[in-house]
């Protein structure tokens, strides 16, 4: 379960700031509750979490620079030890508009439940090395219990607890400057350590400029309980058809003319897997119903689909598999490509017990205002990012204003009374200009 996630100092992130999917005390009207009942749940600390997260601002705010620093951490966490090699930078990028921070590391913190235990791991990094890194965890079996330090690097010193952290014995002097301790000690077996990194491996985070998860959506149409379970959701969306299948090929690399662009190799195909001397090409058929006879008319996908019909095939499997297993999902231009309607009904699918009953968690980056109203989320998750005169981005939640329980949230935000919109001048001027 998913907490909340702190950055600083990267990208257009100046100071530290948080996103929490902590949920707040908030007075509701009684035809709101349904909403509080179903959106949150209750957490084995003993406090509610929220299912779902909507961050809004203007273009170039810094949204996707969120996104991308929860990426780098899951990424870096993951793979810093047994990817990286001596000496290799770290692709951290700091504030770059102030002097002052040009030289400071990078922070990087999240706060997660992990079998029932509270953990908070983090660290600070600039290109060169890990300048600190910490682990704290708190037990709910002991809720009277203290925070317990697991083990606190700073430099090259590394100090852990030897009773609760025992995998961490022996292993300081064997990570590098450049890689993290936590992965340093998963790789060698670490109990505690494995736990979190998979933790950070189940978190999805896709763009939704992207086609990139139908590798998921392709694996699990193999599976024909999963199968079911994506048609009956593409089905459902009233997408025009009504089954979809898919086709497999496997073209050796030798003696080919496979280039960097495999598709002038097999036209309409997308690249599952790349193994060893051959590529596996597969092709997305859907089924359409003729109008004059019981015949079935099949499509290719990506040949004759919409735009937005292939993103909801894409995302079908991340989808239903976040939901399926409990997990953390983060989406990038969420509303890209997709009809108001199907957002919501997407979006709906996460706030809801029947379809949620695992309490997946979802965080997502929009411009779909069709989604600010009081019907459909609290006011605590809804977000927004804001620069300010130095150009660094902040976050702040709907939950810091008092608004009316009667109050249309699109209709205020579009107004500025929330901020994070743009400030357009007259476009006019442009062609004056040109026509003068």
């Amino acid at each position: 379960m998913f907490i909340e996630f702190s950055v600083g100092n990267y990208r257009s992130f100046r100071e530290k700031v948080t996103f929490s999917l902590l949920a707040t005390n908030l007075s509701a009207k009684k035809e709101s509750q349904s909403i509080d009942d179903s959106n949150k749940f209750m957490s084995p600390i003993g406090s509610h979490l929220l299912k779902s997260a909507a961050i809004y601002g203007a273009n170039a705010s810094g949204k996707s620079n969120f996104i991308k620093a929860f990426g780098f951490m899951r990424n870096f966490v993951i793979n810093s030890s047994k990817d990286r090699q001596a000496n290799e930078p770290i692709e951290v990028e700091p504030f770059l508009l102030d002097s002052d921070f040009e030289n400071k590391p990078s922070f990087f913190e999240v706060a997660m439940i992990i079998e029932g235990d509270l953990y908070w791991y983090g660290f600070e990094a600039n290109d060169k090395e890990i300048v600190s890194e910490w682990l704290s965890k708190k037990s709910s079996s002991k809720p009277r219990s203290r925070e317990s330090q697991l083990f606190r690097r700073e430099n090259k010193e590394i100090i852990f607890n030897s009773k609760n952290f025992k995998e961490g014995s022996k292993k300081a002097e064997d990570t590098r400057n450049n890689a993290l301790f936590l992965s340093k000690c998963a790789q060698d077996n670490g109990r505690i350590s494995i736990k979190l990194i998979s933790w950070f491996q189940n978190i999805k985070i896709h763009s939704g400029l992207s086609d990139s998860s139908r590798i998921l959506t392709h694996h699990m149409m193999d599976i024909e309980v999963d199968k079911e379970k994506i048609v009956s959701l593409l089905n459902n969306l009233d997408l025009g058809f009504n089954d979809v299948s898919t086709e497999r090929e496997k073209i050796s690399l030798k003696g080919s003319s496979f280039s960097s662009n495999p598709s002038k190799v097999s036209p309409n195909s997308f690249v599952l897997d790349v193994n060893g001397g051959e590529v596996v090409f597969v092709r997305a058929k859907t089924h359409h119903q003729k109008s004059d006879s019981s015949d079935i008319q099949i499509f290719d996908l990506d040949q004759h689909e919409s735009e937005g019909t292939k993103k909801i095939f894409a995302l079908a499997g991340i989808w239903l598999d976040t939901l399926a297993k409990g997990n953390l999902l983060v989406i990038d231009e969420f509303d890209a490509r997709l009809h108001p309607k199907l957002t919501k009904q997407l979006l709906q699918l996460f706030n809801s017990n029947e379809t949620n009953p695992k309490n997946a968690q979802i965080i997502f980056v929009t411009h779909d205002t069709n989604l600010l109203s009081n019907k459909l989320l609290r006011r605590d998750q809804i977000w927004f990012a804001e620069k300010d005169k130095n150009q660094a981005t902040k976050l702040y939640s709907l939950a810091e204003y008092k608004v009316r329980n009667d109050a249309s949230y699109e209709a205020d935000y579009i107004e500025g009374r929330y901020g994070a919109v743009p400030f357009i001048g007259d476009l006019s001027h442009i062609f004056e200009a040109t026509h003068g």
